[in-house]
């Protein structure tokens, strides 16, 4: 296995767009690759995204995605690694990178979400730092919210 890391700020190629589409598809399993490109675009039209993606080889094999909430303040919105490479620290490097850009860009506070039945996603957020400050009950069940502090 040979990992590499890109991050990106500006709109991805659309070949590598709809393969981040396929891949989100895939490992969450309740959207088709259309769906979830159709959400990407919707979101990039509203602010810019940005998106770290993990490879193995030519295979893409993970992702991290976030955006501006406000002036100051970072959404990490959406973030998984397919089931063979989870638990090589992928995840991890992708957040600390966006963790790290996020300081080098001056925000000063990260927020999150995830659901309790995605324990090993809530336990890597604890991990990094965060903390739940919160629960929203939406439509898919109980959603914790969960933020984070950055100091430079």
């Amino acid at each position: 296995m040979t990992l590499r890391y890109e991050w990106h700020t500006d709109p991805l190629p659309p070949a590598l767009a709809a393969e981040l589409a396929q891949l989100i598809a895939q490992i969450f399993g309740d959207q088709s690759p259309e769906q979830v490109a159709a959400e990407l675009d919707y979101q990039q039209a509203r602010t810019p995204l940005w998106v770290g993606l993990a490879f193995d080889g030519p295979v893409l094999v993970g992702y991290k995605i976030g955006y501006e909430r406000k002036p100051g303040h970072f959404y990490s919105w959406l973030g998984g690694v397919l089931p063979a490479y989870r638990g090589q620290g992928i995840a991890s490097a992708l957040m600390t990178e966006q963790h790290n850009w996020c300081r080098q860009q001056g925000y000063h506070t990260l927020r999150t979400q995830t659901y309790n039945r995605w324990r090993s996603m809530l336990i890597l957020n604890l991990r990094h730092g965060f903390d739940i400050v919160g629960t929203v009950q939406g439509t898919r069940g109980l959603t914790l919210v969960l933020e984070k502090k950055l100091t430079n």
